[in-house]
């Protein structure tokens, strides 16, 4: 074949679009008769309700429904949201109703769902919804809330203790006993969200042709949707569709669990008989959609005299807030994650989990890895700092070496198996990181601007995550009678660029270009199973669906064609849509031709051993997680007389296997890695004592602006995967991951002169002159 798309960086189909303004998301979608919904919510953290008066607001000319939990349908009033993955160590497996019954146990919990005319009519009526709540107290940090005579966090708990879990191997106390050096470090994880530029939205149609209920949704699971839309009210999966818009204005976790707007809009359209859509605003985005974080780590590390670790153990406190959407999968990523792309003999990391008074929390781009690879990269530069070594030398002495691969870690997966790391060579990647940064010639830039009065540091740091995660992801390749080519997948995109890889895999088993392959995404409608885009799966899980099922179509258009042009099949190519036999151009057929003849003719009998069609779906299973990893080197300047924080450099050398599009990879590092810098320096959900939000506005809760972000290097190593028959491995998150160690230590390496250390994130330039403050007042 001529045309080789893998590989190729490849300008993205969805850009011409976006770029030009024609993209679609939910409030893009209009239809006749439409009506608008808005949330009544708690403003208490803590509540019971003692009665809700909807008169005044169903007086409102305009308003069609207010609907409570007194309205709901009995299956929603005797079930709760469905927790995502139960796991036997959740004492309290809490999850909301649709709406709340007679408590609410976070500020921006539900109570209400009002419907009119028009969203401003709407938001008005909401607010003469009269709810007497009397007040509780509330658990607002969550240590705290894990002592005796806490605050329950809902009526009717004897303890906030969520759950409780250790993972550990190995002998980890007679490590200790026989270190040369331990280092200890007690760190904190903000609270932050995913803030996505498009907040959720769900839009509800009965469509009476088709008997169906469609929902428009800016999901990242639309057949999560429809499941637990079937599990919660009994309703016929076959008269539901889900669908996540043409555009999805990002995700990056909270949009992939199932939310209770997503089954009161469609019971509302039901009610009433017409669409319904409700836009989350960016208020509600706040306190309303689940968060990451808080996490408290008390952990040490022991080391021998050579600087090899010898054992790693701690604790750790998650904060789960008010219920558990996806269990205990964020904690337990953090645990299982901390032994990184290092030898770690020995490990004991006991976890509990507490709820507090808060949104719940979900994962965010990253899930649980950031906060544990800032635990082991923090407790590597200590230890370097110990021993007088050098940072990334200490890395270079611990790193599971190549010829170790495929990698047991000793601990035990959320699946139940082994964590086995299949693939990389971590060595080489930090290699090819300090090229590319000018790591080596870093001490000469920072002698050259401290003799200037100004303040450089260094840091780097390592990661390993678990990509491509399953159960699965399906496509179907067909060939119509046009000769055109059409994908069909359940992947639901949030600005990844799917159709343009997807569509680079598809193309090139059949010679033609992108413009020849019509992709269709994120339907429930469009294919029989689906679980969504999260975890850096797709590549993984979709990708390799869509090259089994291009395989299979390939291999029946060769069986057709050796039967019309009476060639064998290994004589038959494929190239530029058209079929032929090698070295005859004269005997050549169009995928078109192929098609129109096993379409099948009325009267007639196909030829003897062809099926009918040009089309196949495959479902692709992952037998285990594919290891992606990298390393971040940043380069930092601090001003210490205001605390700025500047990021000069920052390079990143990833491995996520063979890439498929390497632009969009980059793409995917590049606003990953932004990501990180937002939660190392910007981005902190803060919340009162008593679990009141107070940064609900982008006034007081900051992101990174183009002004704040430096021109990011990124090299690619390309070590490939052997658990998928593309070799991939997932790349959405490995620029998120390590961020926030590595600046964490440049940040402290420029101001070494003053023995300033940080074990927080975000560290603000508040903060941070703070401790330069009071590392100046020590040493004088």
């Amino acid at each position: 074949m001529g045309m080789k798309f893998i590989g190729a960086r490849v300008p993205r189909l969805e850009d011409p679009a976006l770029l030009t303004g024609r993209g679609r998301y939910v409030d893009d979608l209009h239809f006749p008769g439409m009506l608008h919904a808005a949330m009544v919510r708690s403003p208490h953290p803590h509540a019971r309700v003692t009665s809700i008066d909807a008169r005044q607001a169903l007086a409102v000319p305009g308003v069609h429904l207010v609907m409570t939990y007194a309205d709901l349908p009995a299956p929603a009033q005797q079930a709760r949201i469905p927790m995502l993955v139960p796991n036997p160590s959740i004492k309290h497996p809490l999850m909301p109703y649709a709406l709340a019954k007679d408590e609410v146990c976070y500020a921006g919990d539900g109570v209400a769902i009002l419907v009119a005319d028009s969203r401003y009519l709407a938001e008005d009526a909401a607010a003469l919804v009269d709810v007497a709540y009397e007040v509780l107290p509330s658990a607002g940090d969550c240590r705290e809330a894990l002592k005796p005579g806490a605050p329950p966090t809902h009526a009717g708990i004897a303890s906030n203790l969520a759950a409780q879990f250790t993972l550990a191997y190995g002998d980890v106390d007679g490590a200790f006993a026989r270190a040369a050096k331990v280092v200890a470090a007690s760190l904190w994880h903000h609270r932050g969200g995913g803030h996505a530029m498009e907040c959720r939205a769900v839009i509800a149609n009965w469509d009476p042709l088709q008997k169906q209920m469609i929902l428009w949704s800016a999901t990242q699971s639309p057949f999560l949707i429809r499941r637990s839309l079937t599990e919660l009210l009994g309703w016929d999966e076959d008269n539901l569709r889900v669908i996540a818009t043409p555009d999805v204005g990002g995700g990056f976790g909270p949009k992939t669990i199932f939310h209770p707007e997503e089954v009161l809009v469609p019971l509302c359209a039901e009610r009433l008989g017409k669409p319904v859509k409700w836009v989350e605003d960016r208020r509600e985005n706040f306190v309303a959609t689940t968060q990451e974080r808080d996490q408290y780590w008390d952990i040490e590390m022991a080391v021998d005299a050579a600087g090899k670790i010898l054992g790693v153990r701690g604790a750790m406190i998650h904060d789960t807030g008010a219920y558990m959407p996806w269990g205990i999968i964020s904690p337990y990523i953090s645990s299982m994650t901390t032994p990184g792309p290092y030898v770690v003999p020995t490990y004991r990391l006991e976890t509990r989990v507490a709820m507090t008074n808060k949104v719940g929390t979900t994962p965010v781009r990253g899930a649980g890895r950031p906060q544990a690879v800032f635990a082991m990269e923090r407790l590597l530069d200590k230890a370097a700092d110990a021993l007088g070594m050098e940072r990334a030398e200490i890395r270079r002495r611990n790193f599971i070496q190549p010829a170790q691969m495929p990698y047991n870690v000793g601990i035990i997966s959320r699946d139940g198996k082994p964590v086995i790391y299949d693939s990389g060579d971590y060595p080489g990647c930090q290699e090819k990181a300090e090229a590319i940064s000018d790591y080596a010639g870093f001490r000469a830039r920072q002698k050259e601007a401290r003799a200037r009065g100004r303040y450089l540091g260094i840091g780097i740091a390592n990661y390993v995550e678990a990509t491509g995660l399953g159960p699965f992801e399906g496509a179907t390749v067909r060939i119509g009678p046009s000769g055109r080519i059409f994908l069909l997948t359940g992947a639901s995109p949030q600005g990844q660029g799917h159709k343009t890889a997807l569509a680079q895999i598809c193309a090139e088993k059949f010679g033609v270009g992108l413009e020849d392959v019509t992709v269709q995404l994120a339907d429930t409608g469009i294919i029989a199973s689906g679980v969504g885009t999260f975890a850096s799966r797709i590549a993984v899980n979709a990708g390799s669906s869509v090259h089994l099922a291009a395989q299979d179509v390939r291999k029946k258009v060769i069986k057709v064609a050796s039967h019309l042009l009476e060639a064998a099949e290994e004589d038959i190519e494929i190239d530029g849509g058209k079929v032929f036999v090698r070295g005859v151009p004269g005997m050549t057929k169009t995928l078109g031709d192929i098609a129109r003849s096993v379409a099948g003719m009325p009267g007639f009998a196909l030829p003897g051993g062809m099926e009918p069609g040009l089309e196949a779906t495959q479902y692709f299973s992952p037998a285990q997680a594919a290891y992606c990893n990298g390393t971040a080197v940043a380069e930092v300047e601090v001003d210490i007389e205001t605390g700025r924080i500047d990021v000069l450099r920052y390079a990143m050398g990833h491995d996520s296997g063979n890439l498929i599009n390497p632009m969009i990879v980059d793409g995917q590092v590049h606003g990953a890695v932004v990501h990180g810098i937002g939660n190392a320096l910007y981005e902190w959900m803060v919340y009162d004592a008593d679990a009141n939000p107070v940064s609900t506005t982008f006034a007081e809760y900051l992101l990174p602006t183009a002004a704040e972000v430096p021109r990011i290097a990124v090299t690619h190593q390309e070590t490939p995967s052997p658990l998928n028959p593309l070799g991939v491995k997932g790349a959405g998150e490995g620029g998120t991951i390590p961020a926030a160690a590595c600046i964490v230590a440049a940040i402290e390496d420029a101001l070494a002169p003053f023995g300033v250390k940080v074990e927080d994130t975000p560290i603000t330039p508040v903060k941070l002159l703070q401790l330069i403050r009071k590392a100046q007042a020590n040493a004088a």
